[in-house]
């Protein structure tokens, strides 16, 4: 799997694509020595046009991109990298140089909410107060989200039922925190069964 660097004077487009999300998070382009390199250490680096050398996304800010695969385009010029960002993307703090966001990008920041709410402690967060109280807790607040759902499906009022179902959601996601895993995995495992 080696670009033809050849095709495109020496520089070909590369898209970064998180590796949770599928969120498409920048685009940049890369000569031989940037492809060699980000083989080689696991971290994005392309060859910046504008300064005429190497330089690895992250090296100032700390902001690194984690290769986690890598793909070639049928045409062997272009690249697709999906990676772990440590922090936002783009120069502006967002998260995306094209701001986009999907609904699957929202479910995966959400879950980083939870998460940074529960490790960081916020003590006035709700979600922080159930996680404390112990898994049995948890696991019943679904149980109790999981129930309304299904009494509200049995009605016809739209809007409660959505909000039914987005509470069961928010709480099985707190759920799988505390049971020690992240939605990539049941995903993970969704995809598996095809």
């Amino acid at each position: 799997m080696i670009p033809d660097f050849s095709k495109t004077n020496g520089l070909i487009p590369v898209v970064i694509q998180d590796s949770s999300s599928q969120q498409v998070l920048m685009l940049g382009y890369m000569n031989e020595e940037a492809y060699s390199k980000t083989l080689a250490e696991k971290k994005v680096t392309f060859f910046s046009r504008s300064k005429n050398r190497l330089w690895t996304k992250g090296e100032t800010s700390g902001n690194f991109l984690h290769v986690k695969d890598v793909h070639l385009d049928c045409d062997n010029d272009s690249l697709l990298i999906l990676a772990k960002a440590d922090g936002p993307t783009c120069h502006t703090g967002s998260v995306s140089c094209f701001n986009t966001k999907s609904s699957r990008s929202f479910l995966y920041e959400l879950e980083q909410t939870i998460h940074q709410r529960i490790d960081e402690d916020v003590e006035t967060s709700y979600t922080n107060k159930l996680y404390k109280r112990g898994i049995n807790k948890v696991a019943q607040k679904v149980g109790e989200e999981a129930v309304e759902l299904v009494i509200e499906a049995k009605d016809n009022n739209p809007e409660l039922f959505k909000n039914e179902a987005a509470d069961l959601l928010y709480h099985y996601l707190i759920l799988l925190k505390a049971k020690g895993f992240k939605l990539k995995e049941i995903e993970d495992v969704l995809e598996e069964r095809g």
